[in-house]
């Protein structure tokens, strides 16, 4: 969750939406995203809306964000009226991790105490893997939490002390086996690429890691250079090169590779997985136009058509909601062409890419020109018994997916 809040209009101190939103909740996919915003260190390469001890000094607790987390969450169900239950949860950071599995636990809660959970419904929460444990797996298992995201990075020492990472290099393998020991059937990895200093050798131990683990997802991002991050400072002062975008293609080339050999294989960009049962439902629902309330200082939800997002402070945050107050700094009520734009690019970055009728003759005729270079399957473009295909990318088209994507729009 990026660290600069977007522009937009002001949004009511109520936090209602308009009926226009509201119609059709319930037939569309619900999730609830929850933003904790701890962590025990800060990566140079981080801009998320995080905070460190220091940093927050007397100012904001975990105890405090929970009291407000549950005041939004009641909020949220208020807004909504007849809230569906939610289809999956997603506890991301910062470090959820940090708040121990009776953290976790009194989370979980509060979302099923505001809206209840669907049958079968997917419950993520993010782990550093040095803030967890046997114990800790136990805990949020027997909690109801049904799948686990652990960050990994790189297991070369020398790349995690570029990103500033704290974890020593075998432990993110190790806390995957104890999550799938718990019973966790679901279990992700994360990693990223293309690393000042990381070697083709580096990423393919990093890869061996990750298979060594035994998980069923694998989630894998070029590194982004953030301005105001330490790691810019460090890139602009000379001491370290600039990610190289041809380098960063071979990786992703090295790292599709390496998992699609194993088993798992690419549904989403920048996520791969064993088949269907093991893709992200919650990050589905984003990428496929669904409804979620984002709660937490920063989050951001969408309902709708409408888009809105929290102050970023956990003390502003909280400190809002005491007084029955919303803690969003601000929305924007999406058009109809902001809506059709928006799914063109977040369903072209899908295994089942994006119909082609949904373009207008503009875009078909990108689309066309785009197949025959290369950059959409030809064959998925044809469509069959006279109906209209589908834009898929092609591995090369996946390297180019924002171009593609600017081209169909």
């Amino acid at each position: 969750m990026a660290s600069v809040l977007p522009d937009g209009e002001p949004a009511p101190a109520d936090g209602a939406l308009p009926p226009a939103a509201l119609a059709g909740l319930g037939r569309r996919p619900f999730g609830v995203y929850v933003h904790v915003p701890f962590c025990a260190t800060r990566c140079g390469y981080c801009d998320f809306n995080t905070y460190t001890a220091g940093e927050l000094g007397t100012a904001a607790s975990p105890g405090s964000w929970l009291e407000g987390l549950r005041h939004e969450l009641s909020l949220a169900a208020r807004v909504l009226r007849t809230p569906p239950p939610a289809g999956t949860v997603f506890v991301g950071g910062g470090t959820p991790s940090l708040l121990g599995s009776s953290g976790l636990t009194a989370v979980l809660e509060a979302v099923r105490d505001a809206f209840g959970l669907a049958p079968g419904a997917e419950v993520t929460t993010e782990c550093n893997p040095e803030s967890t444990s046997p114990e800790f797996f136990a805990g949020i298992r027997t909690a109801g939490y049904t799948r686990v995201s652990l960050g990994m990075q790189s297991a070369a020492p020398h790349v995690l002390a570029v990103l500033d990472r704290t974890h020593t290099p075998g432990r993110p393998v190790a806390a995957a086996r104890e999550a799938r020991a718990a019973g966790f059937e679901h279990v992700n990895l994360d990693l990223i690429y293309g690393t000042p200093g990381e070697r083709p050798a580096d990423l393919a131990a990093s890869l061996d890691a990750v298979l060594a683990a035994g998980v069923d997802h694998v989630s894998a991002y070029a590194l982004i250079v953030e301005e105001g991050t330490a790691l810019a400072r460090r890139i602009h002062r000379g001491e370290l090169p600039a990610p190289d975008d041809d380098v960063l293609a071979e990786r992703y080339e090295q790292v599709d590779a390496a998992l699609s050999a194993a088993g798992l294989h690419w549904y989403e960009v920048s996520n791969w997985a064993a088949g269907p049962d093991a893709w992200c439902r919650h990050n589905l629902g984003y990428w496929r136009g669904g409804d979620w309330w984002g709660a937490g200082p920063g989050a951001h939800s969408h309902v709708g058509g409408v888009r809105w997002w929290n102050v970023k402070h956990p003390a502003r945050y909280a400190a809002l909601l005491a007084t029955g107050s919303s803690p969003a700094a601000g929305r924007e009520v999406l058009s109809t062409k902001d809506r059709q734009v928006e799914r063109v690019m977040l369903e072209l970055r899908l295994s089942d890419g994006l119909a082609v009728d949904l373009l207008d003759k503009p875009g078909q005729a990108e689309a066309r020109a785009a197949a025959a270079e290369g950059l959409l399957e030809p064959d998925a473009m044809a469509g069959v018994n006279g109906h209209f295909g589908r834009c898929v990318l092609t591995p090369r088209g996946r390297l180019l997916a924002d171009a593609v994507i600017r081209r169909l729009v």
